[in-house]
């Protein structure tokens, strides 16, 4: 079965249509309603983009498959994305992602047997003066050292709890 956008989601692109100069523009946009929606950008939501956009599907593949915010397979709960470029390196991104994998008992591209949290890595946050960055879901978390990531996980767990 073909998927479909919700009425809510079409009634977004279409705001978005009549915003933008033409289709390619909104893209990216339209790309975050389907995720949000669908969960992750598999190869039939992209399929479903493309269409809906009336865009070649090897642009709507290729310009979501460039971007590290869209994911292409299922993520956990709380998706964790540590920045591992040279200005997080250099200030000890690597500690944070061993705490995170320690934390957590998974490796980058794995999610827990819970559900709960996906772990990755991405070249860069855009958060250098900050650093080490990570990002949990759509809030940056900056200056992160091991004790933070061990406070950080401790908090979202208790989240779940409530």
């Amino acid at each position: 079965m073909e998927r479909v956008f919700s009425k809510e989601s079409e009634a977004k692109i279409e705001k978005l249509l009549n915003s933008y100069p033409d289709r390619q523009a909104c893209l990216l946009p339209v790309l975050y309603i389907a995720q949000d929606e669908f969960g992750c950008l598999t190869g039939d939501v992209m399929a479903l983009v493309a269409r809906r956009l009336e865009l070649p599907p090897e642009r709507v593949a290729n310009t979501a498959t460039f971007y590290t915010m869209y994911d292409k397979q299922p993520v956990g709960k709380y998706h964790v994305q540590v920045c591992v470029n040279v200005p997080c390196f250099l200030r000890g991104s690597d500690r944070v992602l061993h705490a995170l994998e320690k934390e957590l008992n998974i490796g980058p591209g794995e999610t827990t047997e819970d559900g709960l949290f996906t772990l990755s890595t991405v070249q860069c946050l855009a958060s250098c003066g900050t650093a080490p960055t990570i990002q949990v879901n759509d809030a940056f978390h900056e200056a992160m050292s091991v004790d933070k990531v061990h406070e950080l996980i401790k908090q979202l767990r208790e989240e779940q709890e409530e």
